[in-house]
């Protein structure tokens, strides 16, 4: 059964006020934003470490009503919470923090074989957790909070603190943690890419106020968020897997426009992936260009050109025909160019364009 959240909160903190809303009904939703933000204060109120005013309930069980003088403190909330640097109990080894959170278990949930299993955690139960690597110290902790049988998981920057091979290992298993085990997973980042990876739904934080909110890709194809991320705007597309070709170390995915070359991506064919194509990556043309060193030139339609920095437009883009009304909507492609690249080109509502986007350029 899968929990749902709904949240509605206000606190203050000196000079610094966050006002947050979202809701969720499983699967992982990324709270992401600048430093100082409001991401960790807004975790720290969902689990009760910080004193709020608002409501949250948890499939109709109110954790915290101002209005009705409800707050519940943070052990009556079935929350597994999971920090940047693990906090493992260092008096313990591994099984004694595992048992720890077992212990503190509320309801139904996955067992403790299940987790040890999933989590490749066999090796490590008999070891202190002093000896324990960055990677060994999340995956533990990530038992831990699972042991608890929550209906709410809580991440605040799992990632952040891994070397990069720690992230490769950990990535996946956040990926899957809501969906194997059917809670809402709010986590907190400041890497774009981190969010791209691993979540359903954003909420995008600012100084304390959402600005906006829904499915990932909604929201970082929403033309605010493309103004603010500037040099570093794109979209987000989910592909599958279609052939790798090992001798050009490249990849064919199956895309919402046809075929997508790409580096060579290791994960099995038939898997999904979601990549990430920068507006800076993408130029325009007429005509389809033969002979080109460009592998990926697709066929389009422009929908909308937005002004962007001095002298530069933002030309939305959907797949030729995607402009007729369909169910769910096209996958958009967002190109920055020239003002001047514009106005020759005559772009505007409907005109048909080639998109191309170097293969090398596009990242998972």
């Amino acid at each position: 059964m899968t929990s749902r959240l709904d949240v509605e909160v206000a606190t203050r903190r000196g000079d610094f006020e966050l006002a947050a809303a979202l809701s969720a009904s499983g699967g992982t939703t990324v709270v992401f934003g600048p430093s100082g933000s409001g991401k960790t204060t807004l975790l720290r109120a969902l689990a009760g470490l910080e004193r709020a005013e608002g409501r949250i309930t948890v499939d109709g069980e109110v954790w915290l009503d101002s209005a009705a003088g409800v707050d519940l403190p943070p052990h009556r909330r079935a929350v597994g919470y999971v920090f940047q640097h693990a906090n493992l109990l260092p008096h313990l080894d591994v099984r004694g923090n595992l048992r720890y959170g077992a212990r503190r278990a509320s309801g139904s949930g996955p067992a403790w074989d299940e987790v040890i299993d999933w989590l490749g955690l066999g090796p490590l139960v008999e070891r202190p957790v002093d000896g324990l690597s960055g990677g060994e110290r999340q995956r533990v902790a990530l038992g831990r909070a699972l042991l608890r049988r929550p209906r709410l998981l809580l991440f605040d920057e799992p990632l952040s603190a891994l070397d990069e091979p720690a992230r490769r290992t950990m990535a996946p298993l956040l990926a899957r943690v809501s969906s194997r085990f059917g809670m809402p997973l709010v986590l907190v980042t400041h890497s774009l890419d981190e969010a791209v990876q691993l979540g359903d739904r954003m909420v995008w934080l600012d100084e304390g106020r959402v600005r906006a909110a829904g499915p990932l890709a909604d929201v970082v194809a929403g033309a605010d968020f493309l103004r603010w991320r500037g040099d570093d705007a794109g979209v987000v597309v989910a592909a599958m897997v279609a052939e790798h070709v090992d001798s050009d170390w490249l990849t064919r995915l199956a895309g919402p426009w046809g075929d997508l070359w790409v580096r060579r991506q290791d994960r099995p064919v038939g898997s999904e992936v979601r990549m990430r194509i920068l507006a800076r990556d993408v130029s325009l043309a007429l005509e389809h260009e033969a002979g080109s060193t460009l592998l990926n030139q697709i066929s389009m339609r422009v929908t909308a050109v937005e002004e962007s920095a001095a002298g530069q437009v933002l030309v939305r883009l959907v797949g030729d025909g995607g402009a007729r009304t369909s169910e769910p909507p096209p996958a958009p492609l967002v190109a920055r160019i020239t003002t001047r690249s514009a106005r020759r080109l005559e772009l505007g509502p409907g005109r048909p364009v080639w998109a191309r986007v170097k293969a090398v350029a596009v990242s998972s």
